[in-house]
């Protein structure tokens, strides 16, 4: 099954050169972004090459929509995950509270 390409718009582009150059690195970007590495160098230089002219042809809504797409499942991802934390979280503050009531001398006994 061929693989389908993702594109982005030229504001996406430019966002992820300039984080890059704001001191953000490739590897923080690329899971912001869950874009390649390949990408964040070569969108960066060729808007150093031209900053205006860069990525002309991008931005169709069609392209908008998948970069929207792929945000929402970003998102999904990270309220799984949360949703997975809080569950542990819960499991194992409803342990202590047993092992310290366990532990804690009975009312009457002194």
């Amino acid at each position: 099954m061929p693989v389908e390409r993702r594109k982005y718009t030229r504001e996406f582009k430019v966002k992820v050169v300039q984080a890059y150059e704001s001191g953000k690195s490739v590897a923080e970007l690329t899971r912001e972004y869950d874009i390649h590495a390949n990408l964040v160098y070569k969108w960066t230089q060729e808007y150093r090459n031209n900053p205006t002219g860069s990525f002309r042809g991008s931005g169709s809504a069609s392209e908008a929509s998948t970069t929207q797409e792929s945000r929402i499942s970003e998102l999904e991802q990270m309220i799984g995950r949360l949703t997975m934390e809080v569950d542990f979280l819960k499991k194992a503050l409803k342990h202590a509270e047993s092992a310290l009531a366990a532990k804690s001398p009975k009312d009457g006994q002194s």
